[in-house]
């Protein structure tokens, strides 16, 4: 594998990732879990601060394995069960014990939970007292990427000290900085690479489904996948390829926002998005009876496509990044279809003429809505282009797929700035 290619997979496997729960919320339940470990005793009192960013996106969600929704759950129980080397699934093996607890800690008025107002779009800070001793962690720049802890006001590790390329490499800049990447380039890759070099997406596929089975067959949420399932099975709408993979995707994310006790495989931080670069893929891939080959090279395709478009703004913002992960899957269905690198580029634009409009109000119930939206436009997207229809030179849409791409970056960098504060500030009365 050549070098460009082994950083291509370097930058899946950083930010492709099994994620059990919303990942901001399971975000402070992990700096809960590590100051918990650092403290060394059990925890008395709790503080947990987060970014605007990080907060809007755990007013409204189920913490999995716990029936409740919020940041005083998640920190709580994160504090008391929670696994400090588990990562984003740090919530795996917390029993109802473990709940129990931490809602009594809740109910003595000993968690205290807030927003800290940071330049940082992912931050966390957790402090945890027993006695006479105090334990700070704080994570910033990743959802699991802790830069300082310190014990009874002693500092015992701190990356802020490090040097600029050092700190460069640690903040929240884009993974994809300073690699030679584009569509084109992750066309080739996904297309070209030995399968066993790529195989490893397969999981996406694994854990994808199950989460999908999960809301099908349980009810979570605004049960969007089981509507879609009960009406066609009705008669109301049609069994076509294109409500499977709606019904399927809004499924996985019923469960997932609904606090299901199912990992799901994340892109980029978010969930949700994992859910749209792999569920509708799966399903155009039964559909057309690829092999497990081509549905590996279809989902490198997706993941990938995603995280480099999103590169192009930061990894929360007002902008809900279903759209941009929907317009990656559209690229991999129009692959599975037979779709030439042009037709390619086609589904790309006309997802993303489509559904760019949509705002990221945080993460709850009504995500399975924007990923039935997405996910819609996606494989009308990929059916448009395969009969050579393309968006193009219209308003944010430009004449080629790469300027479109860093439009959208623009719209949500420059545009969207003041967007969040309006959303939470609502969010919040």
């Amino acid at each position: 594998m050549n070098t460009q290619w082994k950083q291509y997979t370097k930058i899946i496997n950083t930010v492709v990732k099994p994620a059990f729960g919303c990942t901001e919320p399971i975000s402070a339940a992990y700096a809960s879990a590590v100051v918990a470990q650092l403290l060394g005793q059990e925890v008395e009192e709790l503080m947990v601060k987060v970014s605007d960013n990080l907060f809007k996106n755990s007013m409204g969600v189920f913490v999995p394995g716990t029936g409740k929704i919020g940041l005083p759950i998640a920190s709580a129980v994160g504090a008391i069960g929670g696994n400090p080397d588990g990562g984003l699934e740090v919530l795996v093996n917390i029993t109802s014990d473990d709940v129990e607890k931490a809602q009594q800690l809740i109910d003595a008025g000993k968690v205290h939970v807030g927003r800290k107002d940071v330049e940082e779009f992912i931050y966390c800070y957790a402090e945890a007292k027993a006695g006479n001793n105090i334990a700070t962690v704080e994570i910033s720049g990743g959802h699991t990427q802790i830069i300082k802890k310190t014990l009874n006001g002693k500092v015992v590790y701190d990356t802020t000290t490090l040097n600029d390329c050092e700190q460069q490499q640690k903040s929240t800049a884009s993974v994809c900085d300073n690699i030679d990447i584009s569509i084109a380039g992750i066309y080739k890759f996904a297309t070209q690479a030995d399968f066993a070099d790529i195989e490893f997406i397969l999981k996406a596929c694994e854990l994808t489904v199950a989460l999908s089975n999960e809301g099908l067959n349980n009810k979570y949420g605004l049960q969007v996948g089981r509507t879609y399932k009960k009406n066609i099975e009705s008669g109301v709408i049609g069994a076509c390829l294109a409500n499977r993979a709606v019904m399927c995707s809004a499924a996985a994310s019923d469960a997932r926002m609904g606090g299901a006790t199912l990992p799901a495989m994340s892109n980029y931080g978010s969930g949700n998005q994992g859910i749209c670069a792999s569920m509708p893929v799966v399903v155009f891939a039964e559909h057309c009876k690829s092999t497990d080959e081509q549905l590996a090279r279809a989902l490198i395709m997706s993941h990938l496509g995603a995280i480099y478009m999103k590169s192009f703004y930061p990894p929360l913002s007002p902008f809900c990044g279903c759209a941009v992960t929907s317009s990656a899957a559209s690229m991999a269905m129009t692959y599975l279809q037979g779709g030439s690198f042009e037709q390619i580029c086609f589904a790309i634009q006309n997802t993303l003429s489509d559904t760019t409009g949509m705002f990221c109000d945080g993460a709850k119930s009504t995500c399975a809505m924007k990923v039935k939206s997405s996910t819609g436009s996606a494989v009308m997207s990929s059916l448009m282009a395969i009969d050579n229809h393309e968006a193009h030179a219209q308003g944010i849409i430009a004449n080629d797929v790469e300027t479109t791409i860093r439009n959208i970056g623009r719209m949500v960098t420059e545009g969207m700035k003041n967007t969040d504060k309006t959303i939470i500030n609502i969010m919040s009365v």
